[in-house]
């Protein structure tokens, strides 16, 4: 009919959308950074393909004109079980970095977890949206004092738990970073991150070493430190989720980064057959309920959502699709990502039953 629906007025109706989008707007280094995985990208791609081999058993004629996605997390209440999981330099897909963020995320009523290589400081964050619902991710500082004036600065903050990442004793062989190492930190200094006057703990260009001695047996020393719940990102078997328990840690986010550390490693989802069971339904049967189980890794459709609860994630966290969202338009453009992923999984708990 000679109209042309391709031009960038078109809306964008899902994650793949603003994938896309990203794909277009970012320079190819920061793309690169952003979706790389580690070697061969095996788990980052399992981590999408593993959904997509669950199926849902839809049951009828349950009365579902009130759909509430409403949970809890840690005590604390969220408007639906989809929040944003710790990656860094924000500033790499919109100026405002974090901080546009952590209003998009106040803006949607759900937790974000800021990370240890925010390119914002963590005043600004906590300044611009106040009010909303924060974790910490800790990267482990081979200084322990530098471990506890962070620990203490976070939890001064109003920050409402402590997510240590375990599966990062050295960077993953990431190939693509490798390639573009000279854009990228082109492109970083460019957005003028890491200037120590502006109060950033640890800037790209002198990233601080990660503790690769840190074991079990170290737990306490945090615990000893801080009054908030310990949460551990990284956990993908049934034996570490029993030693989780046994240290008394109060959640495990099962993860494997995004598939950027170890390749070749489950994905997050599990997927039952009768031969084997992979990482989130090992993890929830072996903590037998006593501590809260949550999931990162692949979700891109409100259906995953559902399958990620359906077996016992308590809530999923997003990493990629929302510096997708903040390259599209800032935290306009998170804010856009969270309510496409929403209702889609309100329409997959409607249709299910």
């Amino acid at each position: 009919f000679g109209f042309s629906f391709k031009g960038p007025e078109m809306p964008l109706v899902c994650l793949r959308d603003f994938e896309a989008h990203a794909r277009e707007q970012l320079s190819k280094s920061t793309w690169d950074f952003i979706e790389g995985g580690a070697d061969e990208c095996l788990t980052r791609d399992d981590n999408i393909a593993a959904f997509k081999k669950i199926r849902l058993r839809p049951r009828y004629l349950k009365d579902v004109s009130k759909v509430d996605t409403r949970t809890t997390i840690q005590g604390e209440e969220i408007s639906t079980p989809i929040c944003i999981a710790p990656t860094g330099f924000h500033c790499l897909a919109w100026p405002d970095g974090e901080m546009s963020t952590a209003r998009a995320a106040q803006a949607a009523g759900i937790c974000y977890i800021t990370s240890t290589y925010a390119s914002c400081s963590l005043e600004d964050i906590v300044a611009t949206a106040p009010g909303g619902l924060r974790w910490f991710q800790l990267y482990v500082h081979p200084n322990r004092q530098l471990n506890k004036q962070l620990i203490q600065k976070v939890e001064s903050l109003g920050f409402k738990a402590l997510v240590i990442t375990v599966d990062v004793p050295k960077i993953g062989n990431r190939r693509h970073n490798i390639t573009n190492q000279v854009d990228l930190m082109k492109n970083l200094l460019l957005k003028d991150l890491g200037s120590p006057e502006k109060g950033n703990l640890m800037p790209y260009l002198q990233m601080s070493p990660i503790d690769s001695s840190i074991c079990w047996d170290d737990l306490s020393w945090f615990q000893s430190m801080t009054r908030l719940p310990i949460i551990l990102k990284g956990i993908l078997t049934k034996e570490d989720a029993e030693l989780a328990v046994k240290h008394n840690v109060h959640g495990i986010i099962v993860s494997n980064h995004g598939g950027r550390q170890l390749d070749e490693v489950p994905a997050s989802i599990s997927r039952m057959t009768s031969a084997w069971i992979d990482a989130l339904t090992e993890v929830v049967a072996s903590v037998k309920g006593k501590i809260e189980v949550y999931l990162d890794g692949g979700i891109r459709t409100g259906n995953d959502v559902l399958k990620a609860l359906a077996l016992g994630a308590k809530c999923v966290f997003l990493g990629r699709p929302i510096l997708w969202g903040l390259a599209y338009k800032g935290e306009h453009g998170v804010e856009e990502v969270l309510n496409i992923l929403k209702n889609e999984f309100h329409t997959s708990m409607t249709l299910t039953g």
